[in-house]
């Protein structure tokens, strides 16, 4: 089976597409990965795997993220570009999506992890994620030019979906991103790697993961996406209208935002217990 022929037609297609960088490498790394282990199976075409074997290939994957990854992929591929799979795929259907709620950071925490930091790039990384509810990859690919002053806002371009959006600047950022800059004199964007222009999102996990431990919070894992999950659920308990989180963090379907709504303690501890009417 030339599984790099079909992987690059797979390319092709989601370039045409427009789709961004990585969730072409996405895919296609899930596609290459699909068609060798059917390769070792001793198929050697796509056209010959049969509807019931993708579902036992998609069955190992119980991680539902990780599951509708590679259906997307394999689908895209046999409807779109193979044009052989519209019955392939006729009752295969997603995996139900676990409905976890993210075990947040509270402020005190996120005081900590500040208190701790000491090295300036380190305290950007922080303020940004936090401040502005940034993705690891809007936080890497922020150049200077983005970084309005006049109107006090952020241009978040092409970020996730291809969307443009704003947050906002204060001025205890620009302080810091000034300060920092005096420092590091980074060029075109804000965060500059140690041998390359860009900084990379191993280094910004390194990171978070370091302050949390620095901090000494240990009964929670603390990681790089928790950092937007924490500012979102802070603006909702400052009383922050949840259409404006909507667009600060760039949801596309409002439900998406009101999943911070579950999160606040705010809304939670204002619960009268029926454990009040009880003499203890």
């Amino acid at each position: 089976m030339n599984i790099s022929e079909h992987s690059a037609k797979l390319r092709n297609y989601l370039e045409f597409r427009n789709y961004s960088n990585n969730s072409i490498d996405n895919y296609c790394s899930c596609f290459s990965k699909f068609l060798y282990y059917f390769e070792k199976a001793g198929i050697t075409h796509p056209d010959r795997i049969n509807a019931n074997q993708v579902i036992d290939f998609l069955k190992q994957f119980t991680e539902p993220a990780t599951h509708s990854g590679y259906h997307s992929a394999i689908k895209i591929y046999y409807e779109k570009v193979a044009r052989v799979g519209i019955d392939k795929f006729k009752y295969i259907e997603r995996p139900k999506r676990n409905k976890k709620l993210p075990i947040v950071l509270s402020v005190d925490e996120i005081q900590r992890m500040f208190n701790v930091c000491e090295n300036k790039k380190h305290r950007v990384i922080l303020a940004l994620l936090y401040s502005c509810s940034l993705r690891v990859s809007e936080l890497i690919n922020l150049k200077w030019q983005h970084i309005d002053r006049s109107r006090m806002i952020i241009n978040i371009i092409q970020a996730k979906g291809k969307k443009d959006r704003q947050v906002g600047l204060n001025d205890k950022l620009i302080k810091l991103l000034e300060d920092y800059y005096l420092v590091y004199r980074s060029v075109e964007y804000v965060l500059n790697g140690q041998f390359e222009l860009q900084y990379t999102a191993t280094s910004v996990r390194e990171v978070i993961k370091q302050l949390a431990s620095k901090a000494g919070i240990n009964n929670k894992r603390v990681y790089t996406h928790l950092m937007r999950h924490t500012s979102a659920t802070h603006m909702v308990e400052s009383g922050i209208d949840i259409n404006l989180i909507q667009r600060i963090l760039g949801h596309s379907n409002p439900k998406t935002t009101y999943l911070y709504t579950h999160i606040s303690y705010n809304h939670i501890s204002k619960i009268n217990s029926p454990l009040n009417q009880i003499r203890l």
